[in-house]
């Protein structure tokens, strides 16, 4: 009997001590567009703060960050998270931001903000002893094929004629600069990955991706009958990166994972929509990685369930598992949030 009660404690105290162990090496990244620094809803700032509090994420990429009212949108949410007793590091940028929980080792401007063609920006910092790099992005708005394919104008919003092919629609990604500013990306994190860390990259890609507009969707979601390469993602995979929400979620039928645009009772739908007559429901927001031993181990699209459709509130009827907000939504977008794990 005595040799029994051994045995089972020493159990226990083996899955304890794995279990911990475990949990040292996850670590959470948070992607999330909060347009315009939640300023277009009532109570948007707090709302950004609020949720940060509740969630505790290792990092977060923003997107969308303009620095309005003049002052460091990322330095002044480090301040209001430090009033409610949490320390966080930021790293300035236009366009984007980046919070960390840790140290940050080192900074970088990757692809700079110039006329609104983007900007990527990275930092580096050490997690449980696993050097991380991190980089936020917000690609070009501007000229965003995916409308084109919807029969609007991707400058202008206006409405065109459907596109006749493939390429007619890809056009409009040469006048955009999301391939040059994910490039360059891949070329810094490659010196990343040579250096021992693992690499991560969060953003608004203002692009869908290249595994979500396929053979079995084309007819939906006004597709129509496009099945589109799209190149940003279609760069980053052919590099090794991996796109985290699709490793979990491969089938894009069941989990379209759709982030834009996001339902927000905050605000009239005619007021939260670019394209009115669209149906523009896409997966725009990603978290990608790579490096040795780096997995993601689950994710959750957070934010409402519903969506805009033709400027209507719709309810979301996938298996995408949501993380719902705490009250106010401050954005037009569904954010990402992904537990990775060190193996």
């Amino acid at each position: 009997m005595r040799l029994t009660n051994l045995l089972f404690t020493t159990l226990l105290l083996f899955v304890s001590v794995f279990a911990r162990s475990q949990k040292s090496n996850e670590f959470t990244v948070l992607q999330w567009n909060v347009w315009q620094e939640g300023t277009m809803v009532p109570g948007g700032y707090d709302a950004i703060v609020n949720e940060i509090v509740r969630l505790k994420p290792d990092f977060v990429t923003f997107s969308e960050v303009r620095n309005y009212n003049k002052t460091n949108f990322t330095a002044r949410v480090c301040a209001s998270l430090k009033e409610k007793g949490l320390s966080y590091y930021s790293f300035y940028s236009y366009d984007t931001g980046l919070l960390s929980k840790h140290p940050i080792t080192d900074s970088l401007t990757v692809f700079p903000e110039k006329d609104d063609h983007g900007s990527i920006y990275r930092l580096t910092s050490s997690v449980n002893g696993h050097k991380v790099a991190v980089y936020t992005s917000h690609l070009d708005y501007l000229d965003c094929a995916y409308y084109n394919a919807r029969g609007y104008d991707g400058s202008t919003w206006k409405e065109i004629p459907l596109p006749a092919s493939v390429e007619e629609i890809l056009k409009v990604n040469v006048a955009s600069q999301r391939d040059d500013a994910i490039r360059l990306f891949i070329t810094q994190a490659e010196k990343d990955l040579a250096a021992g860390y693992k690499v991560i990259i969060g953003g608004d890609f203002n692009e869908p991706s290249h595994r979500d507009w396929i053979e079995k969707n084309k007819d939906m979601y006004d597709h129509n009958g496009f099945v589109v390469p799209w190149t940003v993602t279609t760069l980053l995979e052919e590099a090794g990166f991996v796109d985290s929400y699709r490793k979990i979620y491969p089938n894009p039928l069941t989990h379209p994972g759709f982030t834009y645009p996001s339902d927000n009772p905050a605000k009239t739908p005619e007021k939260i929509t670019w394209a009115p007559k669209a149906d523009e429901r896409d997966r725009i927001d990603f978290i990608f990685y790579k490096g040795e031993g780096l997995d993601a181990r689950k994710a959750v699209i957070f934010g409402p369930k519903g969506s805009i459709v033709r400027a209507q509130r719709v309810q979301e009827t996938s298996k995408d598992k949501f993380l719902l907000p705490l009250d106010v939504w401050p954005t037009d977008h569904k954010g990402l949030l992904v537990t990775f794990i060190c193996k």
